[in-house]
């Protein structure tokens, strides 16, 4: 019997054994190539074809359409309900019971009364049912984006604002239920979600979901967790009961945290205490939920446990009455009648909407793709965009301001059994009940409990912070955008913070094709790889070759250092051989001028001397023009050599190469051009079909620049230089 190490050994060897292919084919250079291939024959079609054929509507063109726009009518009529009727169910209800206390927490930070909370839980939610195309996220209020509502909602009603109204038909509803103040907030937060709901609605139209890629994970992540600091600090003045005003714009949270400070002493001990333990037990559940997580079979619904105890210890203690404790106060029974918000107020809200309309859609979409990812599923994002933009247009005119996906909310629905969005509608339905039959149950909850409730939900976003060590190691770039994006958002506001950390990160992509890394490769011994020569000790330079490579694009803000780059790299700059070569010109002119006059110096010393032996000699001197100038004979200065570089042909590797602009092109034509005068041939490797398009586009190729000059490989280039070479020095031994 053979040992188990035998069996090992033998193992490892076969192993070790690489797999070999060996092809046999001329050199190819894209000339011959193109020669050799019969391109498709392709018809164009006009504009006038192109319309029509766009406009042309057939009945399975109509269907897909019609399940495009409304994915429920998909997915709906072949549910199975033995399957997933239970785990809907479930996921429900258990996201149902999330719905009810986050909405009306983050009516605070939308500055609007609590019940319109409920509002945006129940319309957009039932909405997204129809139009959303993932099946597990949890539409509805969200505090990031709560708090850009509720920051544009106090900078155009601030605090001051106590009786200058607006044109409106519910001054009625207004005086009966709410302030003045308040109920203006309201208007500025449905008619921002109007505004952003028909902006994400337009750019759904005009399939631009690809908008979203421009909000990066460093920026997201930076730019939430500042959107976290500001939603804390927002709440610190109904954890301790104090009375300030609420501040917007830059420095907003500089203001709050002075406005709360300096009236510390003026804490409202209940309400503190109130505050503090619920925090206290909200972290507990959250803590037993995460690590009882697959023994429970559905997470313990802390936040609604907290808000019917908080509710039962107000209304049994009378803590307004008996301890000044601020509570949620009237909610009005039953659903209000559509309005149309506020059109006039859209010029002074319209960039303010853009940033929430794009927010909403990138950190809907994140979301989505994750929980698409992991159950093997895919989301349409232009079809997210006009599902939320229907969700936050049409929810407008019921009194509802603007959402998107809860994170919290959606990682409950799906791990509670979640499988289409028949749960996100049963948690809407769970909202509806609350809003038409028990809504006045809630009235006594005291605000500090719905403080406790959206800062224990921060503590995810807290834990962001962990990204800059993160970042430090990965990737420089990323920490600095993400720092960018926090610091930002957090003294200039989420508007303009965003706007800037945006901003930076393009930046950041043109730094990065301004200065890509450039490399010399060689070839790995007996193959057709080439790597860096400065990387691996076994890859070794061709001889009289240099290979050079650029991981950018080659375009007008990066050329020039393109070109620096190549002559520092390659140790072959034409314009300082070129230069060198003039001023050896120069000196050997000056050499010969010197030669000449000693010659006419020879000459009258022939003539003036007596001696024979002189004469003969000089005769002999200038017959062979051996006459001494600085050490050296005539024969030697008119030997006159050149400066030259031990460089025969310079490959330029295009791989990385995506396009080529006009002074890119330019650039690439003067640098062939340079480096023929000193006898170095540029060929181009590896240049993708775009670029070679572009580069017919830009009128490159002409007699001196032709097709011949690219090849299909860094190997092709390499074979084809090294015979040139041989063909050359065969010619210059033959001569």
């Amino acid at each position: 019997m053979r040992s188990a190490m035998e069996h090992t050994q033998e193992h490892e060897a076969c192993l070790e054994q690489t797999q070999k292919y060996c092809v046999e084919r001329p050199i190819y250079n894209q000339e011959i190539l193109q020669g050799q291939l019969r391109r498709r024959e392709r018809t164009p079609q006009t504009l006038r074809q192109k319309i029509a054929h766009s406009c042309r509507c057939s009945s399975k063109k109509a269907k897909s359409h019609l399940y495009s726009f409304l994915p429920i009518l998909k997915w709906l009529p072949h549910y199975p309900v033995k399957e997933y009727l239970l785990g809907d169910i479930i996921s429900g209800i258990s996201t149902g019971v999330m719905q009810l206390p986050q909405g009306l927490a983050y009516a605070l930070l939308a500055a609007v009364p609590p019940v319109f909370g409920l509002y945006s839980s129940f319309y957009p939610v039932f909405l997204y049912t129809f139009f959303g195309t993932s099946k597990h996220i949890s539409i509805g209020t969200f505090a990031v984006i709560s708090m850009m509502v509720g920051g544009v909602a106090v900078r155009q009603v601030p605090d001051e604002v106590i009786s200058v109204g607006y044109n409106s038909t519910n001054t009625t509803y207004a005086s009966e239920y709410y302030s003045d103040r308040d109920f203006k907030r309201v208007q500025v937060a449905v008619t921002l979600a109007l505004l952003s709901g028909i902006i994400q609605l337009c750019l759904g139209l005009l399939r631009f979901g690809f908008v979203a890629i421009y909000l990066t994970e460093p920026l997201v992540r930076g730019f939430t967790t500042a959107a976290a600091v500001h939603v804390f600090t927002s709440q610190l003045k109904y954890l301790l009961g104090v009375k300030t005003s609420r501040y917007s714009g830059p420095l907003s949270v500089v203001y709050s945290l002075v406005a709360v400070f300096s009236k510390i002493t003026t804490t409202n001990v209940a309400a503190l205490i109130v505050g503090l333990t619920c925090i206290v037990l909200l972290l507990i559940g959250k803590e037993i939920n995460l690590r009882y997580k697959k023994k429970l079979p559905v997470p313990i619904p802390m936040e609604i446990i907290v808000v019917i105890i908080g509710t039962g210890v107000s209304a049994g203690m009378n803590l307004t009455e008996s301890y000044g404790v601020d509570v949620v106060g009237n909610i009005p029974q039953g659903l209000r009648a559509p309005a149309v918000p506020e059109i006039q107020l859209i010029p002074a809200i319209f960039v303010d909407a853009i940033a929430i309309a794009i927010v909403g859609f990138s950190m809907a979409v994140s979301m989505a793709k994750i929980f698409a990812l992991k159950h093997g599923y895919t989301i349409d994002g232009n079809q997210e965009l006009i599902a939320l933009g229907i969700c936050n247009s049409v929810g407008s005119f019921f009194q509802s301001f603007s959402v998107t996906c809860s994170m919290s909310r959606s990682l409950v629905q799906e791990s509670t059994g979640g499988k289409t969005q028949i749960a996100g509608a049963l948690s809407s339905i769970m909202v509806l009940l609350v809003i038409v039959a028990i809504g006045y149950l809630f009235e006594p909850l005291p605000q500090t409990v719905l403080a406790a409730i959206v800062m224990v939900n921060l503590k995810g976003m807290f834990k962001q912070f962990g990204d800059i060590a993160h970042f430090w190691k990965t990737s420089k770039i990323e920490l600095a955008i993400w720092v960018v994006a926090f610091v930002a958002s957090l003294f200039l506001g989420l508007d303009y913070g965003l706007l800037t950390a945006v901003t930076f990160a393009m930046i950041t992509v043109i730094y990065r094709t301004q200065s890509p890394q450039y490399r010399i490769l060689g070839q790995i011994p007996d193959t057709d790889i080439y790597c860096d020569v400065e990387e691996y000790e076994e890859v070794k330079e061709c001889p009289g070759i240099k290979i050079f490579q650029a991981n950018a694009s080659l375009y007008f803000a990066n050329s020039e250092s393109y070109t620096s780059a190549l002559k520092k790299k390659t140790g072959v700059d034409p314009c300082a051989i070129l230069a060198a070569r003039r001023k050896a010109q120069k000196k050997h002119a000056r050499e010969i001028k010197k030669a000449n006059e000693l010659k006419k110096k020879a000459v009258l010393k022939l003539v003036n001397s007596s001696s024979n032996d002189v004469e003969g000699s000089v005769k002999h001197e200038i017959a062979n023009d051996e006459l001494p100038v600085n050490g050296k004979s005539l024969d030697e200065l008119e030997h006159f050599v050149e400066p030259k570089t031990n460089i025969h042909s310079l490959i330029l590797d295009f791989t990385p190469v995506n396009f080529v602009d006009s002074v890119g092109a330019k650039t690439l034509k003067s640098i062939i051009k340079e480096y023929k005068e000193v006898s170095v041939r540029v060929c181009i490797a590896s240049c993708s079909g775009p670029v070679m398009n572009e580069l017919t586009r830009l009128n490159f190729f002409d007699n001196t620049v032709t097709r011949e000059l690219l090849f299909h490989s860094i190997h092709d280039a390499v074979l084809a230089c090294q015979v040139k070479d041989r063909s050359a020095s065969q010619t210059a031994s033959d001569l």
